[in-house]
Formats: C-alpha cells, sequence, structure tokens
C-alpha cells in the first residue's frame, strides 16, 4: 500500500512554515490521538501516520530531501543519498521525538494543564499578608483604618514590560520561547526549565535601567480599609490586586489582611457576648439597690441589684454585646456581681458590725453554736 503525502496527512500546504507545520502535526494528533478514539479502529494507525510525517517535516533536512524525491529518500532506495536522511526508521516514525514537541499541548487540553505553544508566559504576583491591630470598641463600632504597605508596583518607566525604551522582549533563543528545553534519552525526553530566560520564554536585550529587566520596583502603597463591626481576632480582610505586581505585565497579587483585636480592661469576649466583673457593696447586695455599669458603647445602664445577691452571681442585659460580623443582630452583656468586704472601717462601723453578728447569732442558733465553738477553739491555743 502506498503512503500518503505528508503534507497531505498534516492537512497543510507543501510551502508550509515550521510554525504552520507544527499546528497542523499538533491538530492531526489531537483529533487522532487513541484515547479520544476508542471506537475508531483505524485510529491509532493514523495517529502513528501524523507522527512519522511530522517526524520528517519538522527536520530542515529531512523535509528537504522528502520534498526533492519523496518517501523514497527513507524508504532505502536512494542508496544513503548526501540529504537523504539515511538511518531514518521509517514504518511508525520517530514517535517520542514528534509527540515530545507538542506534549504539553495535547495534555493541556486532556487534562486541563496549560499550553501555549510557546507564548510567554505571565507571572501572578505574590499575595500579601498584613496583622491590623485594633480595639474592642472600634470593632464593636467599625473603622475606617489607613494602613501602608511595603510591596512591589509596575515600573512607570518601562509600564512593567522590563524593556527599556518601548522595545519588545524577544523569543529566548535557547527555548525557542518555550519555557523549557529536552533532552531526548531513549524513548524518553527529559525536560527542564530553560536556564536562559528562566522559564519565561523570552528574554529582554535591552533591560530598563530602573526596575533592570524585572517589571516591577519597591514602593510602600497607602490603603484604606474599611473594618466592618463585629470582626474578631483572625478575621481576614481581602483587597484584591493591592499585592504585589506580577513579573513583566503579569497579573497583581491579593493583600489579606489579618485582624487582631486588643485585650479590654472591663469586658471579656466570647463571639458576640461581653462579660464584666461589677463589684457592689456588702450592704447593697444585701438589702437590694442599684448599680450604675458601664457599656462598650460608651454609655452606662442602670441595674436592679436583687436582695441578698452573692459573689459570682450573673446577670444579663439584652442587646448590650457585639453585633454579629454577618448581619446577626446584637449578642448581649452578662454582668457578674463581687460582693467587696469593707475595709478601714471606723469604730462606730466596728461596733454596727459586731451588733450585726449578735444579732444574726440570735436569730439564728446553728450560727450561735459555730461561733461559741471557734471562740472555745481559740482560747485553748491561747492556754
Amino acid at each position: 500500500m502506498s503512503k500518503r503525502d505528508y503534507y497531505e496527512v498534516l492537512g497543510i500546504s507543501k510551502g508550509a512554515t515550521a510554525e504552520e507545520i507544527k499546528k497542523g502535526y499538533r491538530k492531526k494528533a489531537k483529533e487522532l490521538h487513541p484515547d479520544r478514539n476508542a471506537d475508531n479502529p483505524d485510529a491509532e494507525s493514523q495517529f502513528k501516520e501524523a507522527n512519522e510525517a511530522y517526524d520528517v517535516l519538522k527536520d530542515p533536512e529531512k523535509k528537504a530531501a522528502y520534498d526533492r524525491y519523496g518517501h523514497a529518500a527513507f524508504d532505502g532506495g536512494m542508496g544513503g543519498h548526501p540529504g537523504a536522511g539515511g538511518g531514518y526508521r521509517g514504518g511508525n516514525g520517530d514517535f517520542a521525538s514528534a509527540f515530545s514537541d507538542v506534549f504539553d499541548d495535547l495534555f493541556g487540553d486532556f487534562m486541563g494543564g496549560r499550553g501555549g505553544g510557546g507564548r510567554p508566559r505571565a507571572q501572578r504576583g505574590n499575595d500579601l499578608r498584613y496583622n491590623l491591630g485594633i480595639s474592642l470598641e472600634e470593632a464593636y463600632t467599625g473603622s475606617q483604618k489607613t494602613i501602608r504597605v511595603p510591596t512591589a508596583v509596575a515600573c512607570g518607566s518601562c509600564d512593567g514590560t522590563g524593556a527599556e525604551g518601548g522595545s519588545e522582549p524577544v523569543t529566548c533563543p535557547t527555548c525557542s520561547g518555550m519555557g523549557k528545553v529536552r533532552a531526548q534519552q531513549g524513548f524518553f525526553t527529559v525536560e527542564r526549565t530553560c536556564p536562559t530566560c528562566n522559564g519565561n520564554g523570552q528574554i529582554i536585550k535591552n533591560p530598563c535601567k530602573v526596575c533592570h529587566g524585572a517589571g516591577r520596583v519597591e514602593k510602600e502603597k497607602s490603603l484604606s480599609v474599611n473594618i466592618p463591626a463585629g470582626v474578631e481576632t483572625g478575621t481576614r480582610i481581602r483587597l484584591a490586586g493591592e499585592g504585589e505586581a506580577g513579573m513583566r505585565g503579569g497579573p497583581t497579587g491579593d493583600l489579606y489582611i489579618f485582624i487582631e483585636v486588643a485585650e479590654h480592661s472591663l469586658f471579656q469576649r466570647d463571639g458576640a457576648t461581653l462579660f464584666c466583673r461589677v463589684p457592689v457593696s456588702m450592704v447593697d447586695a444585701a438589702l437590694g439597690g442599684d448599680v450604675e455599669v458601664p457599656t462598650i458603647d460608651g454609655g452606662r445602664s442602670r441595674v436592679r441589684i436583687p436582695e441578698g445577691s452573692q459573689s459570682g452571681r450573673q446577670m444579663r442585659l439584652r442587646g448590650k454585646g457585639m453585633p454579629a460580623l454577618r448581619g446577626g443582630g446584637q449578642g448581649d452583656m452578662l454582668i457578674e456581681l463581687q460582693v467587696e468586704t469593707p475595709v478601714k472601717l471606723t469604730a462606730r462601723q466596728k461596733e454596727l458590725l459586731a451588733e450585726f453578728q449578735e444579732e444574726s447569732a440570735e436569730n439564728n442558733p446553728n450560727t450561735s453554736r459555730f461561733f461559741s465553738a471557734v471562740k472555745g477553739f481559740w482560747d485553748s491555743m491561747k492556754g
């Protein structure tokens, strides 16, 4: 069976350029790949035919021999004619050599990877982190903060291209714009980042004198940050596009602001709930009374203390806590009573407390016996 014309196999004209030959093969390889043609028994042989055609036409010497002698240049009939490509393996073609040239393109489509056909790849800038400390009052009301962030911005001298005077980057001669180089080791191909362009696919012959070809410079930016009411320590605020500029015109990264709420001298926080310890006198705790307590909004609330209240008793003030960050209303404030024991008593105050103690002992026989036992213990110790 006679072989088909290689140009016909790849669907290209005889005067096709190297780039057109590669595109033609890429299209055919994707169309005929066996993984995409499980129901077509002829796909594998056609795929190998396309590999064979591309392996010849991509090589200038083999292409010249084929253009002059046709298939006879490679079937041994030329007797090793100069330029005839003696030693070329016919049949299925050099699959490893041909297929490796479009490996990234094919598997970029099959598995969602990146293709590009040698086009330069933009490098996205790094994301940045900024730790911002605020007070509990600022977390309660929300606030507007101005911060200064050291970052990398696009170079104004070269508009981020990295090239001086409006000149354009040129295709890297080492990797032909692919950003990587390959070395053939038998059937396998070893691939590594191009050492000349560091994977960019392009080089700058005339780098910008300001950024030295990087396309960006270090600068401190002043930014306004809106802090919503209800934020807590660990809350993250994202400012899109305020991170580092990308290399040579690549997209800018983001800035992430992490909130840290300072501890408060009066209030402790648990989500939207606030806790506050309130000192009350022994008299108010015993007889009941009113006490004013501070609130996080800067005001004061009057609270009624029930008579006979003990230390540790908690009372709830509805709606006096922190606002919920995502629209869940207002939290409560819990106050905890701390009954204070009076100190530095006057003689009259001591006299009154002694009378109170006697009255208490008379009204409560158990208490009287307790104090009698304590007095007997101390008398025995003195003896």
